[in-house]
């Protein structure tokens, strides 16, 4: 089943009543080349991953309760390339890469939307610090803008920038940063997983490993 707008049309105009399950509810084989503990974020998308870009399709995801449910259902809506430590940088690099097209490639609408992030400093040393951020996230292939303080009022005018105690100096903008819905990101990947015939076992309680 693929999404498209003209489907999501039809559908409207007929009652809803032609969309299928998103996963197939599978029932547990005797054995599997892999097994996957949680059904968040990190353990449905390395199915998914293992599946469409190693072939490996005999795998389990055990979940002991419900796809979406946990912390990935509970995470922050922010998405960025904005870290400064050597290794997270890298990672949240290529994970923006990946987020950019990911509604496309699993077909599903995670609500991932780059509207942009900005973060206010508020003394010189907080400026100096965004400064070099900026310069690394820059020199690693991602974007990033030093505003100073008119700057910031031109996107974010409803701020108190006279503040006491945090005044508005300036802020680093990273325009390729957004937001998007993660527990939609698990069921996205909860679906392309199971189209490619990872068994996703929920309600699951794992004993005896």
């Amino acid at each position: 089943m693929r999404f498209s707008g003209l489907r999501v049309l039809r559908e409207g105009l007929t009652g809803n009543k032609g969309w299928a399950p998103h996963w197939r509810d599978a029932e547990p084989k005797a054995e599997y080349d892999a097994i996957i503990i949680g059904g968040g974020g990190h353990g449905l998308s390395t199915a998914y991953y293992l599946a469409k870009e190693h072939g490996l399709t005999n795998i389990a995801v055990l979940e002991k309760g419900y796809l979406g449910g946990g912390n990935v259902g509970r995470n922050t809506t922010i998405v960025r390339a904005n870290y400064f430590l050597q290794g997270n940088s890298e990672f949240y690099s290529h994970s923006l890469k990946l987020w950019e097209g990911l509604e496309e490639d699993l077909n599903y609408n995670v609500m991932h939307s780059q509207r942009g992030l900005i973060n206010l400093f508020h003394s010189d040393g907080q400026r100096d610090a965004f400064a070099r951020r900026g310069n690394a996230m820059i020199n690693q292939g991602d974007d990033a803008v030093l505003l100073d303080r008119e700057g910031v009022r031109k996107h974010l005018p409803y701020l108190d920038f006279d503040n006491v105690r945090f005044p508005v100096y300036g802020g680093l903008l990273h325009p390729r940063g957004g937001t998007a819905r993660h527990d939609a990101v698990a069921w996205g990947y909860a679906r392309g997983a199971s189209d490619r015939g990872v068994d996703l076992i929920q309600q699951c309680e794992v004993t005896g490993i």
